[in-house]
């Protein structure tokens, strides 16, 4: 069900999210926490998909603030603020406010949304597409607890993660860590059988000005302390291979392109097959929701891997 209010109030909508309680059709019990997307006008829908997904594992309330775009009436020229209200199946397991402030209604975001937020729950902001250049700074980022950002969704991903990276607070994290979680499982098992001090060199195959692939040769860089090298694959969606060379042989990762199939090699010639599918943005949220304690090794790897890393490529 949709609800849409034209020339609206926060204090407004909040009455309609009592109202619809009070009807039976929507309930605010269960929720574990607010989750605030700030999206650009274009990318609205696209972060209601990955919200909904995600708020079957998490269920939350999403407040969306969409940012003003092209007017669909050119004579609308005034302040204030529409809104949409979705419940039931345009909803997952959640409740979705959708706010179009125009003008000066959008300049105090953080005014705008605190009627709306759930009582007594954590507050995690996300931004799916460009992300302030210091999160915890930002209007919505000083009210959560987690800020969530997606360089892969700035025009510039690799300029961008330095940037946070030289503002990094406690509680940011970017979707580019989450969707190399599974890579760095398999690799972390990987190594239990492999003599850390007989490794030389470390290749990690992937698209080299992919943000995750940048992350992931960053946190073997750091965590390993052997040399790192990107050996850069366009035609990739994004990582598909890593080698660990030592003077026992080479312990191979490799994730062809045309499948979701991760083959492992061992230097003694051993081979396993492990399923590893191309995660969605859906699935890297997912991932980030789980926890909203501030996440330590990403911190590390941000702050002083990449850095390093990328220090040791000049």
């Amino acid at each position: 069900m949709k609800i849409t209010l034209q020339e609206t109030t926060s204090s407004a909508i909040a009455d309609q999210l009592v109202h619809l309680r009070d009807e039976g059709g929507a309930v605010a019990l269960g929720r574990v926490f607010t989750l605030l997307v700030a999206a650009e006008a274009d990318a609205v829908e696209d972060a209601i998909e990955a919200a909904n997904a995600a708020s079957r594992e998490h269920p939350c309330r999403v407040i969306v603030i969409a940012s003003e775009g092209p007017r669909s009436d050119p004579e609308r020229t005034e302040d204030g603020l529409d809104a949409e209200i979705r419940v039931g199946r345009d909803a997952g397991a959640s409740e979705i406010i959708v706010l179009r402030p125009r003008g000066g209604a959008a300049e105090q975001l953080d005014t705008l949304v605190m009627p709306l937020l759930l009582p007594d729950a954590p507050i995690v902001a996300w931004w799916p597409t460009t992300a302030p250049a210091v999160p915890s700074s930002d209007q919505l980022g000083r009210m959560a607890q987690r800020r969530i950002t997606d360089v892969l969704g700035c025009e510039d991903p690799l300029g961008h993660l330095r940037e946070l990276a030289e503002n990094h607070a406690a509680g940011d994290t970017d979707l580019a860590w989450a969707r190399a979680t599974l890579w760095r499982g398999l690799l972390a098992a990987a190594l239990d059988d492999v003599d850390v001090e007989d490794l030389t060199s470390i290749t990690v195959t992937g698209r080299a000005d992919h943000p995750s692939v940048v992350l992931l040769a960053a946190w073997l860089y750091g965590a390993l302390g052997v040399p790192v090298t990107i050996a850069d694959a366009p035609q990739a969606p994004a990582l598909v291979g890593v080698t660990l060379s030592g003077g026992a042989g080479d312990l191979v990762l490799d994730r062809p392109v045309d499948t979701t199939i991760l083959r492992i090699t061992e230097p003694s010639g051993i081979h396993h097959r492990v399923s590893l599918p191309l995660r969605t943005r859906s699935d890297s949220l997912i991932e980030d929701l789980r926890r909203l304690d501030p996440d330590t090794v990403y911190e590390d790897v941000l702050t002083r891997g990449l850095p390093a890393f990328l220090d040791s490529q000049d």
